[in-house]
């Protein structure tokens, strides 16, 4: 990550993703203090759109580095959105030319659920916010264990 003493960008600041087919998940979180928060939910669109957005909360937020959400089979083996999220998170370092890392996201959706349970948020409620808390898990399991993120 940049040291600040060559970059503009903030050593601080990171972009969280929970990607999905219908709804990719932000959240932002500062490396500093550890802490997560959620962003917003990108819904329904076409990929140009979602990357135009993503580039312009990039630029809003120059982040130091992108977190990505990998999924995977309770046992850890890889299923069909696996490769799927490699691929976003692929595109993403190369679009954006920043660290991208892979953080494992199992039960983060449930986590997600639960902290929006405790808010008060329930049921069908939960669908436009599910992703973007489920992404401020992905962040936070960074946080809370940085070795088991993989660089893409």
């Amino acid at each position: 990550m940049p040291d600040g003493t060559t970059s503009s960008r903030p050593s601080d600041t990171l972009l969280a993703f929970d990607f999905g087919t219908k709804r990719i998940g932000i959240a932002i979180g500062n490396s500093l203090t550890a802490s997560a928060r959620p962003l917003e939910t990108l819904a329904g669109e076409r990929n140009a759109v979602r990357f135009e957005r993503i580039g312009a909360l990039i630029a809003a937020w120059q982040p130091a580095a992108l977190v990505v959400g990998l999924p995977c089979n309770d046992d850890g083996t890889p299923h069909e959105m696996t490769a799927r999220c490699r691929r976003f998170a692929n595109q993403l370092k190369g679009r954006f030319n920043l660290p991208t890392i892979l953080v494992d996201e199992r039960y983060t959706s449930a986590a997600a659920s639960s902290a929006l349970d405790e808010e008060g948020i329930h049921g069908r409620k939960q669908k436009a916010l599910l992703d973007q808390y489920a992404a401020q898990q992905i962040l936070q399991a960074y946080f809370d264990e940085p070795a088991a993120g993989m660089s893409v």
